[in-house]
């Protein structure tokens, strides 16, 4: 029942929204959807926790330990970002970049952005986790193109493009994986289904299931931000409204990066080895060090953040590369307080490009000036997810370098060096941009800053405190991952 809630209450509120999303209520009704969508996420957290694994609908469904956290941690982050987006979204109208048609379509597409991503969270069958991916793609893309301006246009073209091509890999892998499984579970809708696959994973094709994983890596990968797959990421969150960019950077790449997970696991029981995690270690490392050097050259503040978004999920694909306890453990962790942070740094920069009139960050200045809370959350937010103590994407990052250090020690100078280099290029940005002198001007509405601090203070509890509840449930996820 709680899965049906949870899928139902975004698919419902993105066809309210279409029919009212121009009215004034409108970003109030957004918020009370993604509350709701909260809440059924909370209850199937309980039950989880209390009941164990469980399937829903024929098996369509499933979820465990690992897919109910991501649930929660979407629905959570949509949520905030829909508070944050009421003001946000008011600002722009305010100042003539938005019709009530678009706020319309970004209303109803925000809905159903949230269902697609739950949807490929929570689905059994990998062809409809294909099918939600590829709908979160459209859906996104209209979203990203909502300004009408012909760099969002052109961001929203890229976006399409790129990931389209990088999808029709996924679908090859899948089909490849369905190919494998006929042999063993018959024709039919069950050689599509996770827990299926699972529990054959070591009878299936270990030839074909590692073409398989290159398809899926390279097309989940894509979605994910995976170097030299990236390209679209960094116009897609600079062109579009930033509550966009927060739940792009927050919530749809650890979706993919889910996909990809899920995939490994049937390659690691397939072929008995660590072909799938080697890649990903591979790709993970490359996208780490190629976005802490991209960082150095950006002026757009935005696009600065974006490159940051690919450097994290380089970090998250390396751990799970690696395997083991701690290292999934450390990816898990750093999922959580990734989205978390990196989505609260947003709606600082959203209120502070809106302040300033730019994205350029040699024209945003002073905010500790103009407007306290902003500059403070944008400031803090930053020295988190740069890694400083005592944030929990500290102690994520020394989980994963001290596994490296003690599993692949070569990884570690390239790890180090590129930690380094984002730490110097976000930190001497920011600084200017929040205690240099300003010109700027009150917003014509009170910025939604409490989202901001939320999720900081969450973030500054996981460093300094894991509740064990949620410590065992993650372990508990990682030996499901393996």
């Amino acid at each position: 029942m709680e899965i049906l809630w949870i899928l139902v209450i975004p698919l419902l509120g993105g066809l309210l929204l279409a029919l009212f999303g121009s009215q004034r209520f409108a970003p109030e009704l957004n918020s009370i959807m993604s509350f709701g969508t909260f809440v059924a996420s909370a209850f199937l957290t309980v039950r989880v926790i209390t009941d164990g694994p469980m399937t829903a609908l024929s098996e369509q469904f499933f979820v465990d330990s690992f897919n109910v956290f991501l649930v929660a941690l979407t629905a959570f982050v949509a949520f905030t970002t829909s508070l944050f987006s009421r003001p946000y979204m008011r600002i722009e109208q305010a100042h003539g970049k938005l019709t009530i048609n678009m706020l319309r379509l970004y209303h109803s597409m925000y809905q159903l952005f949230t269902f697609t991503m739950l949807l490929a969270l929570l689905t059994n069958n990998l062809g409809i986790m294909w099918v939600a991916m590829e709908a979160a793609t459209l859906t996104t893309v209209l979203l990203v193109s909502l300004y009408r301006t012909p760099a969002s246009l052109e961001a929203a073209w890229k976006y399409f493009i790129l990931c389209g091509v990088g999808i029709a890999q996924a679908l090859f892998g899948t089909i490849l994986v369905y190919f494998a499984a006929e042999k063993i579970l018959g024709a039919g809708g069950t050689a599509l289904l996770w827990t299926h696959l699972d529990a054959v994973k070591t009878q299936l094709e270990p030839t074909v299931l590692s073409l398989a994983f290159v398809f899926l890596l390279v097309g989940y990968g894509t979605k994910v931000g995976l170097a030299p797959l990236h390209n679209w990421l960094p116009d897609a969150h600079a062109e579009g409204p930033t509550p966009v960019s927060a739940v792009l950077s927050g919530l749809l790449l650890n979706v993919a990066l889910y996909a990809v997970v899920r995939s490994k696991v049937l390659v690691d029981g397939a072929l008995g080895n660590h072909l799938a995690g080697n890649l990903m270690m591979g790709f993970g490392l490359l996208s780490v060090v190629m976005a802490a050097f991209f960082l150095s050259r950006q002026k757009d503040v935005k696009r600065m953040f974006a490159y940051s978004s690919i450097e994290h999920m380089g970090l998250m694909t390396f751990a799970f590369g690696m395997g083991g306890p701690v290292a999934t453990f450390a990816g898990m962790l750093h999922m959580t307080v990734h989205s978390l942070t990196k989505s609260a740094i947003f709606f600082a920069v959203g209120h502070a490009t809106q302040k300033s009139g730019t994205q350029l960050m040699e024209n945003i200045r002073g905010l500790i000036t103009t407007n306290p809370t902003i500059g403070w959350g944008l400031a803090i937010g930053s020295l988190a997810i740069l890694g400083m103590p005592p944030f929990g994407v500290f102690a994520s990052e020394f989980l994963i370098i001290t596994t490296a250090m003690h599993a692949y020690p070569w990884t570690t100078p390239f790890l180090l060096a590129a930690l380094g280099v984002a730490f110097a290029a976000i930190f001497s940005r920011v600084q200017s941009m929040v205690f240099g002198e300003t010109t700027g001007e009150r917003l014509p509405h009170p910025p939604a800053l409490v989202p901001v601090f939320v999720h900081l203070g969450l973030v500054l509890l996981l460093g300094l405190y894991i509740p064990p509840y949620l410590a065992d449930w993650y372990r508990q996820a990682a030996a499901l991952i393996g």
